[in-house]
Parts: structure tokens; sequence; C-alpha cells
């Protein structure tokens, strides 16, 4: 395990910032706040809640105790925030239906919020935190600000299921690390992402993802760990060890796994951000099987939990309407049965209609579409969810309080849960980040190190005809590419040529197949379609049949390829790799070599895909490569 002792310096210095709020809220570089801010923060000073030398139970009680029914109502919505310009406080956006920072913190008096947007400039974004923890600070009880984030560590650029590394050293997909089935690398990238999340105080992960890939057309694959339950719940107890540690505190990341039941068995493989992808579906009933890796994560101390959007089909026992509005699904399943006593914060987008980059989205309020915002609220309380993601309605709540449908009492055991984990996590002690420590952990040259050994080894050999991995090639030997840039190869002196005919060797980094689908937010999800179609099949063959063919194709969902199986002279899959990761391997330098196995199987056709069961895991006809298949370099002499 790694010893980050020499890289914290964060303690005494938040504690300094504590004592003399040193952070407004406007302006492009810190100032002093004013004398009435700080008076009006020391009244709270001596109050129970701020005492940490009592137990977490008590500080708890006391501050619930003093909440009003709106501070409640606020802490029930976890949503996005942006930073301003120069890292100031977000002023909003009206056409884009985007409230200001002031207005969710000072007035909605919101604490959990999701960080949207790139991480271009490390001292900006942890100059930004301070500055809305400094606002939190000045509102009546000073409940500091909980700051989220999707994944940020691998190569995934899509609004609502990750963001790109960009300054945070940079690892493959989650089906990366599942490929190389290796338990105590899945840890040290969670303790990693861990220090470089906390370094801009990030406090809480959305993810892991653990969603089991039994229907391999689903377009959320590339986030979670593969296709067999029993690899994905050894996998994630040591992700939820890496990202909290043995026990949660003052050094920890809160880890919010999802999507409860399972989100993987989507009906025809459609999903369910989409009134199309609605429905899931059990054909095989095989529930069971899904639920093997929460079982897990429970087990090893999950603190937080998601359900999916669908619906389940096929299920007695369960209403057919989405899992957070199912009291079955929440209460009887995930607390009575499982045995969760975590907070549970919905998907994103369940009450209010809204417009995601540019695209009309209704609110994903399936099987209960007829009711009022008002009545989804009520539903999604009494199935038992404790948060709101994606939402900025407190006053909802503070109606359905004051009209008597919810009592006063239901929300204080979703408020002692949110406000508990506050407590553990240490930040009411130390709500700010040392701005220069975040300068210096977040992307440092031994993270990033790291981050890219891990791409070169998850590289997963699927074909490598007469041993022509790794290569010797000469000087002379030309190379015909395409996916990649030549700058690449020719600052290594390889030689690059126009067409497949002037070509010595091939090059060819594809993507898995899917077929576009329109809309500004619907686009980035892959979906539809396993195979190239015939076009593109034979613009790929010209190219096998003129020169052999090195492939290296990125698996975000499994592809039915077995036309490239049976041309390519060799044929690599990647889970998020760079470049020079793939030229490495190529070339074996430094040892560099493909350690990993597939995670799931890649079907013969899309007929075998639709033939098999969406809830059954390894149940295409015939596939052309399984689970666990992965070749290594032969010794050569």
């Amino acid at each position: 395990m790694i010893d980050f002792s020499s890289i914290r310096r964060r303690k005494a210095f938040v504690s300094m910032l504590a004592a003399s709020s040193i952070f407004s809220i406007s302006s492009a570089r810190p100032e002093p706040v004013s004398r009435l801010h700080l008076l009006s923060r020391s009244s709270n000073e001596t109050l129970p809640y701020r005492n940490a030398s009592l137990c977490i139970d008590d500080r708890v009680d006391d501050l619930l105790s003093r909440m009003t029914l709106e501070e409640k109502a606020g802490q029930f919505f976890h949503t996005q925030m942006q930073k301003g310009l120069n890292g100031t406080l977000d002023l909003g956006n009206v056409t884009q239906r985007r409230n200001s920072s002031e207005n969710m913190i000072g007035e909605k008096l919101m604490t959990h919020f999701n960080l949207v947007g790139d991480v271009l400039d490390v001292r900006e974004n942890a100059e930004w935190y301070n500055r809305i923890q400094e606002r939190a600070l000045q509102t009546r009880l000073g409940i500091p600000i909980t700051l989220s984030s999707d994944p940020r560590h691998a190569f995934t650029e899509n609004i609502g299921t990750g963001f790109a590394a960009n300054q945070f050293s940079q690892w493959p997909e989650s089906l990366g690390l599942a490929a190389l089935r290796d338990a105590e690398i899945v840890q040290k990238f969670a303790e990693i992402a861990r220090e470089e999340y906390m370094a801009i105080g990030i406090r809480s992960a959305l993810h892991p993802q653990i969603d089991l890939v039994t229907e391999p057309r689903w377009a959320r694959i590339g986030n979670t760990m593969g296709e067999d339950a029993n690899l994905t719940a050894e996998l994630v107890v040591a992700y939820l060890k890496g990202f909290q540690g043995d026990k949660l505190g003052s050094h920890s990341v809160t880890t919010v796994t999802k999507h409860f039941p399972g989100g993987g068995p989507m009906e025809n493989g459609e999903d369910s951000h989409f009134t199309y992808g609605k429905n899931q579906t059990y054909p095989g009933n095989n529930l069971e099987y899904h639920l093997i890796p929460f079982r897990a994560a429970i087990a090893a101390g999950a603190r937080q939990i998601m359900p999916y959007y669908s619906r389940p089909i096929g299920l007695e026992d369960y209403d057919e309407v989405g899992f957070s509005f199912n009291k079955g699904i929440i209460t009887d399943l995930l607390r009575g049965e499982l045995g969760f006593e975590g907070i549970v914060c919905s998907d994103w987008g369940l009450i209010t209609d809204t417009v995601i980059a540019g695209q009309d989205m209704p609110a994903r309020a399936w099987g209960v579409e007829s009711l009022s915002e008002l009545q989804r609220a009520a539903m999604v309380l009494n199935a038992g969810v404790d948060q709101f993601g994606g939402e900025q309605r407190p006053e909802l709540i503070v109606e359905l309080v004051e009209t008597g449908v919810i009592t006063e009492d239901r929300l204080d055991v979703s408020v002692r849960r949110l406000m508990r984990e506050k407590f553990a996590l240490g930040l009411f002690e130390n709500p700010f980040v040392d701005v220069e420590d975040a300068v210096r952990v977040v992307g440092n040259s031994y993270f990033r190190r790291i981050g890219n050994e891990t791409q070169r080894k998850a590289y997963t050999l699927l074909a490598n005809n007469d041993n022509i991995l790794p290569l010797n090639a000469a000087d002379s030997t030309k190379f015909y590419i395409e996916g990649i840039e030549a700058s690449y190869l020719e600052a290594r002196n390889l030689s690059v040529v126009s067409t497949p005919e002037k070509a010595d060797l091939a090059l060819v980094r594809l993507q898995a197949p899917y077929e576009p689908r329109p809309g500004g937010f619907e686009a980035n999800y892959h979906a539809g379609s396993l195979e190239y179609n015939a076009t593109e099949k034979a613009r790929q063959a010209a190219i096998y049949a003129a020169v052999p063919t090195i492939v290296d194709i990125y698996l975000d969902r499994p592809a039915a390829i077995p036309e490239i199986a049976d041309s390519a002279k060799a044929l690599l899959a990647n889970f998020g790799a760079s470049p020079d990761a793939l030229l490495d391997v190529l070339f074996g330098v430094d040892g560099a070599q493909p350690l990993g196995k597939l995670p799931f199987d890649l079907p013969r056709s899309m007929a075998a895909v639709e033939a098999s069961k969406e809830d059954v895991p390894f149940d295409t006809e015939n596939p052309v490569f399984r689970f666990g298949d992965g070749l290594r370099y032969a010794e050569k002499c």
C-alpha cells in the first residue's frame, strides 16, 4: 500500500483557515471576508455540534434540534455546481436553467454538490472550493459543503458518466482494472484517486459502478467491472477500502456505489436515461446474480448507494416503477434483506423536466409519469430514499411537510444520515484545502507514472499471429496508420506513409462499433449494433488484404468482430490507453507487454446477442473470445 504521509500537510493549514476566514466569494483571488461574517460564524463556535470532543451522534442530535424545516429540506438535494470565471462563485445562467451558487447555498440552503466541468487548473479549482466553503460557513448554522464527482481519472468525457483526467493522473477505465484481475492494483488506484480528489475538496465519489455486463449492448458498460459477479464483488471491496480507508474519517472520500439493484439487464440493451429504455428485464429470473457485488460492497462498508432509473419488468415481487420510487426495492430489499443502513441517493433528475446539452429531457419518473412533481417527491421519500440527485427543489419538501403528506420525523431520519456523514468526514473541523498542497499532489509524477503503467498492463492481447508482437521494426519499416496521429510515431523515428499499399505494416486504432444517436446529450451514449456496418467492414477488409495489420480496439462495450479476429495479424483490446501506452506495448519498451484478460465475452454476432437473455451472463452462442481470454508475448531468443 502507499505511504502518503509525506504529502499530507492539510490539517494544520485548514485549521488556520477555519480560524482566519480569509476567503471571499466573488474576487478573482482570496481577500478577507467582512468582520460581520466573522462575528456571525463565531456565534456558533461554542455550540455542541461544533465540539469535536463530543461523539458524532450527540453532535448530530444537537445540530438537528437547531435546524429549521427549510434547512432540513435543503439537505435532500444533491445537484450540479460549477466554477465561475477565474474560480469565483458561478452566477448561474437563466437560458441554461442553471441557478447561481449563491442561490443554491444562501437561499435554497443546499450543502451537497456534484462538481461539473473539467479540472484544467488545479490552483483555481482549489481556491474556488475554499470560496464555496466560506460561503457555506456564512449561513446561519455554517453547515459545510460536501463536494462530489463522477469519475475523473480515465478517458471518458461525457456529462453524466465521467470526465477525462486532464490534470489528474490518468488510468484505464474501471474495465481495465478488472482486466488485470488484481485487487491490490484496484486499491492502489483508489488510494491515489482519493488523494487527488481530497486535494481539491472532492469528498464524495459518485462511483464505483458495479453493474454487470449481462446485456452487451448497454451504453453504460465502460465504467463497470465486467460480466462476472464474483470478480466484481472482489474488486469493489478493494475499491471501497482505497477510497474510504479502514474506517470513514478525515482522510476518506465517501463512495456512492451504483446502480442498485444492478443496471445491467436493460431491455434490448437500451439505457433508461431515455424514454425508450425505461425497462429493466429479467427473462432468466436472475436478479440474485446482479445482487452479488452489492452484498459484497455492503459487507465491506459501502456508505452510500444509488439506484438506477429503470423499472423492473418480470419480477413478481416488485412494482413496475423506477427503482427510486420503489419501496419494495429500497426499503424491503436494500435495507431489509441486504441490511444496508447508509445513505440512498437517487440518480439524477427524477422529479423535474430539464434540458441537458441542449436536449429536452423529461424527468426519469418511469412508471409514475402521470404523477405531479409533488407526488413524485413524496413517493421517493416513502420508498426510503434519502436524497434527490440532480434536483434543487427544497420547496417541494417544505410543502409536503406543511400539508401533512410527509412528517418532519421522516425528514429527520434522512437528515441524520446526511449530517453524520459530514461529521465523520471531518468537514465541520476542516472544511478547507491547502491550495499549494493541491498543486503539489494532483497529477504528481509518481501518480502519473503508476497510472500510465497500469494503462500498459491492462492491454489485452487477443491474437498474435506468427508472434508478430512485440515489434522490432527496422528503421526502414513503413507504417500506415489510422486512429493515431503521425507525430507519435515520428517522435520515435518511425516512418509513416499515406496508403496501405506503400506500407510494410498497418496500425489501426478503432472504437467499438455503435449506432450514432441524435441529440446533444443522447449522442454521447454508444448504443445499438455491436457490429460494424457493411461499408465499414469492407473498408477495413481492404486494409487487411493489402498489408499485415495490427488492430487496437477500444472496448467501451463488447464488440462482435469475428472478421477482425480472422484477418488482423494481431488484435489488442484496450479499456482506455494513450497513444504512447499503445506504442510502448507494441514495441515492448522497458518490458511493457499486455497483461489483461477480457472482462466479458465478445459475441459472434448481433443475432447471438438478440437471442440471449438480458439478465444472464455468458449466454451468447459461440462467442469469438471468452471472458478471461488474453495472450502473453512469447519468449524470443
